[in-house]
């Protein structure tokens, strides 16, 4: 697909924040799992704000049997609460699983869509305490969404973690990964996969760190990954869509690169057993 919009999307001004009402952004995951016998809705834990009971959004997708163990991976979107668009991107993403199953044979994916719902709501990158989220991880945090979430991480022992980002001064797609080959290895294929919905970004430097084709090697002390000193790390991938592109784009761009990690895990772990 001829990416011929770039120049339309990265001279956009930034939008205004908005007041966003949860519920609707995670209705279609909702009718989903109302239909389905793979998605389960299971929202995670209470907190309070401003007089107001949140609870950070959960789903679990059970794919098809497969041969071995269940791989467990977690899949977390609107750590900033104004990027909305990989919790709409997962409501896609869950529809291509049910549409081809298959893709989700031997996964049990753990889905959490809105994990700021307070900056989500308002519209806004922190949290309503003014706490950027994505930055107090595993550093003792009393934030309780970050609690929550470490909880998560640290209780089913994920095999990848794959975290939903935008960048509004980006013009393409990129990723960070950590240090491990696996992560870069399934990284790669997952930009081609998208970048047949928007251009990948090919810059030497982007967001202030060293990149190779879109590929970024270290990252944010304090950003949503594995607790430091696991013994056996999960493969994380963090990866972030160009925010002034339109959004249907960054949707597609999305769900594709989901499938394709996916899809390329499956035959790894395949590979590796047959050794």
């Amino acid at each position: 697909m001829t990416t011929t919009f770039v120049k339309d999307f990265a001279l956009a001004p930034a939008a205004a924040p908005t007041k966003r009402p949860l519920d609707a952004v995670l209705a279609p995951l909702d009718d989903i799992a109302s239909r389905s016998t793979n998605l389960i809705r299971k929202p995670l834990g209470e907190f309070e704000s401003e007089g107001r009971v949140y609870s950070l959004p959960r789903y679990v997708y059970l794919g098809p049997q497969g041969g071995g163990e269940i791989l467990r991976i977690g899949i977390f979107a609107a750590i900033h609460g104004d990027e909305p668009e990989g919790a709409l991107a997962l409501a896609r993403f869950v529809a291509a699983l049910e549409a081809n199953p298959n893709i989700a044979k031997g996964y049990a994916l753990f889905i959490y869509p809105v994990c700021n719902p307070t900056g989500f709501e308002d519209g806004t990158r922190h949290a309503r305490t003014g706490r950027d989220l994505n930055r107090e991880f595993w550093n003792h945090s009393t934030q309780p969404e970050v609690r929550l979430l470490e909880s998560e991480i640290y209780l089913h022992a994920f095999h990848g973690l794959i975290t939903l980002h935008t960048d509004d001064t980006s013009d393409g797609l990129y990723g960070f990964v950590g240090c491990d080959v696996l992560s870069e290895f399934l990284l790669e294929p997952a930009l081609t996969s998208a970048a047949g919905f928007l251009p990948r970004n090919h810059s030497q430097e982007i967001d202030g760190f060293p990149a190779a084709n879109g590929i970024i090697n270290r990252g944010y002390r304090g950003m949503l990954q594995a607790p430091p000193g696991q013994s056996e790390r999960p493969f994380e991938i963090t990866f972030e869509t160009p925010q002034r592109a339109p959004a249907k784009h960054q949707i597609e761009a999305f769900s594709s690169a989901l499938q394709t990690i996916l899809t390329e895990y499956s035959q790894f772990i395949a590979y590796a057993q047959n050794i």
